[in-house]
């Protein structure tokens, strides 16, 4: 198995500027404090009692899952936000879910749509959620910038 199944997670964001879209979205990497990893983006479930932890420093290289939000522009003056948000069940023997959301506008509004968003998934799912925690970036373009949020998962015994 390449990588194991976690048993942790942690939520981070960043916003950047730079001279081109991937560097904008890479500077965010590096302000959100994942960016020295390699991102393996995945769906967007929580293992069963996967347990919430403050975000780590993680190995330079390390293949990390990761679920995530971004946005890029190159309208200067434009707001621009990303989202993440994670539903844990009532039950800890079923997993949890996590949404993503990003577009133009701010992050209060944002956040409030991918929060809603965890909600009725669990619904969805007939599971009663016990709790949901979000976390976003809100970012005002220079010349081309990027927000991202993200919820990244890690097994607690490679801390």
């Amino acid at each position: 198995m390449i990588i194991k199944t976690p048993t942790c997670f942690f939520l981070v964001s960043g916003e950047g500027e730079g001279d081109t879209p991937l560097n904008a979205f890479d500077i965010s990497l590096l302000n959100s404090g994942i960016g020295n990893t390699n991102l393996v983006r995945m769906s967007s479930i929580v293992p069963p009692a996967c347990k919430r932890i403050k975000p780590v420093n993680l190995p330079f290289g390390a293949l990390v899952p990761v679920a995530y939000a971004s946005i890029n522009s190159d309208m200067p003056g434009e707001i621009i936000s990303a989202a993440i948000a994670v539903a844990i069940p009532e039950d800890d023997s079923k997993p949890g879910l996590i949404m993503e959301y990003s577009a133009r506008g701010h992050m209060e509004d944002i956040e409030k749509i991918v929060k809603r968003m965890a909600e009725e998934g669990m619904s969805y799912r007939g599971e009663k959620t016990r709790k949901i925690t979000s976390k976003s970036m809100e970012h005002k373009v220079k010349k081309i910038g990027s927000a991202f949020a993200a919820v990244v998962l890690w097994d607690d015994g490679e801390i």
